[in-house]
């Protein structure tokens, strides 16, 4: 696997004092989930968790680098000290606990089932059962499409764009993915206007955890207390606001609105 490593487009010009403050920041994303993380066409990395990044490390005093790394090898990655903080929107869970350390939590929507608008299936362990349910690899998705739907036939991907590729392309039955990334990135564009969400939120605790956090190496409190500290300050100085809307009609922060 080829990474590239992108420069910040944000580089401070004051930095806080100690060797906390003065190490660049190497911060691991994805470019490849769009809304949240994308390429764009000069190969730039775009979108809500590459925005909220940057935010994050401008409150901080930081000089911060984007490490782009796929997503099934962004733990393992971290942990090899590749980089020091993941914002990639990882679900904050008790299994990764036992690995890494998360911030506060930067938003929270729940996962639903997408299919065929005409296919007549249900969004239940019986509903999918023997159906091809495709999910992306190493994602909370994973971990809750075998606890609830055992008689299902789970097709893992390397990214969620090719979850809705080959869903438009009838190569799987139904997807589970986040709510909101399905309807951005999928419901919303022509290749999905045949599909629709099945009825029922998707939010077991165990695999989906308190939301979506900054991840860190265990024992680095002092920066997991700083990225919870800052996703604080830019909720209430209005930065959190300015990039949510740039993506999304309502705050993430905390779901999704009636009716999605």
């Amino acid at each position: 696997m080829i990474r590239k490593t992108l420069i910040a487009a944000a580089t401070l010009a004051t930095l806080a004092t100690g060797a906390f403050a003065q190490d660049k920041l190497r911060i691991g994303v994805e470019g490849a989930y769009p809304p949240f993380s994308f390429k764009q066409a000069d190969g730039s990395l775009a979108g809500f968790d590459i925005d909220i990044a940057m935010a994050l490390c401008v409150e901080m005093k930081r000089d911060c680098e984007l490490v782009e790394q796929d997503w099934d090898g962004m733990i393992p990655a971290l942990k090899a000290k590749k980089f020091d903080a993941i914002v990639a929107s990882m679900s904050i869970t008790e299994e990764r606990k036992r690995q890494i350390d998360f911030s506060a939590k930067y938003y929270k929507t729940p996962a639903r089932v997408v299919a065929k608008k005409d296919s007549g299936l249900e969004g239940t362990a019986t509903g999918l059962a023997g159906k091809r349910l495709g999910v992306q690899r190493g994602s909370t998705h994973q971990c809750y499409a075998e606890k609830m739907f055992p008689e299902a036939e789970i097709v893992l991907y390397g990214t969620q764009e090719e979850v809705f590729s080959d869903l438009a392309l009838g190569r799987i039955d139904a997807q589970l993915s986040d709510s909101l990334i399905s309807q951005e990135s999928f419901l919303s564009k022509p290749e999905g206007a045949d599909f629709a969400f099945l009825a029922g939120d998707h939010t077991d605790v165990d695999c989906y955890g308190e939301g979506v956090g900054i991840a860190v190496r265990q024992g680095e409190e002092e920066l997991r207390d700083a990225f919870s500290a800052a996703i604080t300050a830019i909720r209430d100085n209005g930065t959190y606001k300015t990039v949510n809307d740039k993506y999304f009609p309502f705050d993430i922060y905390g779901g999704r609105p009636d009716g999605m």
